[in-house]
């Protein structure tokens, strides 16, 4: 099979995993790791990860997006103000900046 066909079925894979919310990564993992093809994108992206985050991922319908995206848009209003004011105005424009 042409590498770049196997590559578009594993992405697809994961995916659908990742939609679904049913399928086990160690089984995706492994059928990369033991590919005789040169796939380095995908076999640095499976040893990057922490399995048991993306397993976690898949299979439940939490995540920490929203409270990461507030946690972002503190750090950035606060990086705008950087030695410019003081806790309280940050607190006040941190609470402002909500109703938008």
């Amino acid at each position: 099979m042409p590498i770049l066909k196997r590559v578009r079925r594993l992405v697809k894979q994961f995916k659908k995993m990742l939609k679904t919310g049913e399928g086990q990564i160690k089984e995706w993992n492994n059928s990369i790791e033991e590919s005789k093809d040169k796939l380095p994108g995908l076999k640095s992206f499976v040893k990057g990860r922490d399995i048991k985050a993306v397993q976690n991922a898949i299979q439940l319908r939490w995540s920490n997006g929203p409270v990461e995206g507030h946690v972002n848009r503190i750090k950035s209003i606060k990086r705008q103000m950087y030695g410019r004011a003081s806790f309280e105005l940050l607190r006040r424009k941190v609470l402002l900046s909500q109703s938008g």
